[in-house]
């Protein structure tokens, strides 16, 4: 069994209200260990950290692998639904093929008419009354002339 997957059994087999402990799922492990297996307490660590930064469990208290964990609400619906399709394919029973199907016959596709491309109008320039504008002069002084040259 993975590190993973125990840790994901000890906590559900614990059932802490507020999540089991580092050293609880640890200790769980521990006893679950077959007497061949030696604990390694780094992949456990890790393990578990990759749980938490996967979503599949949540930290409710302390800081990396540290504190309390549960199991997040995403990863009990998963497992939920991984076990659903499994009771529905053993309840339903399986019906003998009898039949044996024919090959399909492609049918060939009518040719389409083709249709003469529909020319557009040119769009006719809306035609407006159009105003000449008279330009406004100021009343300005009468410019004075240039002093003639001597």
């Amino acid at each position: 069994m993975s590190y993973k997957a125990g840790i994901v059994k000890a906590i559900e087999e614990l059932k802490d209200r507020t999540g089991s402990s580092t050293q609880g799922i640890k200790k769980h492990m521990q006893d679950a260990l077959p007497a061949d297996k030696k604990w390694l307490n780094t992949p456990f660590l890790q393990a578990l950290k990759r749980l938490v930064a996967d979503g599949d469990i949540v930290q409710v208290k302390g800081v990396g692998a540290s504190g309390s964990f549960k199991l997040s609400p995403e990863f009990k619906k998963k497992r939920a639904d991984a076990l659903k399709p499994k009771k529905a394919k053993k309840t339903a029973p399986k019906k003998p093929a009898t039949k044996k199907k024919k090959p399909a016959t492609k049918k060939k596709a009518a040719p389409k008419k083709k249709t003469a491309p529909k020319k557009k109008k040119p769009a006719t320039k809306k035609k407006t009354a159009t105003k000449k504008k008279t330009a406004t002069k100021k009343d300005t002084a009468p410019k004075k002339k240039a002093a003639a040259k001597k």
